[in-house]
């Protein structure tokens, strides 16, 4: 156990996909596993492990923000011995490469927060990468015909920021979306020396405007979960 999960050893897989939401983390094991197990309720940041095609693989909330999911990515790589988490999330749309509803698969993430210049010291700025195999065979399983694109996205402190044209000028040096985890996700995996990978859909667009409908969400969700359990099989 530690603060913030009451699971026992052993109750997590060594694969973790991870959702912000709580309840989308419950939708995700009560749709796709079977042998579904309750392994955390603390703070209402819900976990579950299961069984996925015969394979064991645990599904764990976050919660919204990097100084959160550092909370249960730390936790989990370091108590639950997990080796592997896929961020499953939502990002808004930057430039005019991608589009509302598409995956971007985050090769790495920037940031306008200091907590990893706090977490690594001497002042340092890093840019950390995903997990290359975990990319790769995320990508491999993307069915043919599901609009998706890989490069940088950005993990903003901000989701009500002061400057309204603050992201004006990122997708000239390749940032393709903007959400609220993946830097230090990645962050916190380097230093552990475990694995990670994020994926988002693009649910809104700084650039052009518009978002997803309700049902566009929940399908575009479906599509980006399902390969990314696919991906897990490959573990």
């Amino acid at each position: 156990m530690t603060p913030h999960l009451e699971a026992n050893q052993g109750d997590y897989a060594s694969t973790v996909l991870m959702p912000g939401d709580p309840l989308r983390a419950k939708w995700i094991a009560e749709t796709y596993l079977t042998n579904v197990k309750q392994v955390n309720s603390v703070r209402n940041c819900l976990g579950f492990t299961g069984k996925y095609r015969g394979h064991s693989i645990s599904v764990q909330a976050s919660g919204m923000g990097q100084p959160s999911l550092a909370i249960y990515a730390h936790e989990l790589y370091e108590t639950y011995n997990v080796d592997n988490i896929i961020r499953v999330g939502s990002c808004g749309g930057i430039g005019n490469t991608v589009r509302i509803g598409d995956i971007v698969v985050a090769s790495s993430a920037s940031t306008d927060s200091n907590m990893t210049k706090l977490l690594l010291g001497n002042n340092i700025d890093i840019n950390p990468p995903a997990d290359w195999n975990l990319l790769k065979s995320f990508v491999d399983n993307i069915p043919n015909g599901t609009r998706f694109t890989v490069g940088n996205i950005i993990s903003s402190d901000w989701f009500y920021h002061p400057d309204k044209n603050w992201f004006r000028g990122l997708d000239k040096i390749g940032i393709l979306g903007v959400e609220m985890e993946a830097h230090v996700l990645y962050a916190v995996a380097m230093i552990k020396n475990k694995n990670a990978l994020a994926v988002n859909t693009v649910s809104n667009h700084f650039t052009t405007g518009g978002s997803l409908s309700s049902a566009e969400r929940e399908t575009s969700f479906t599509t980006m979960s399902e390969i990314a359990l696919e991906t897990a099989l490959e573990l």
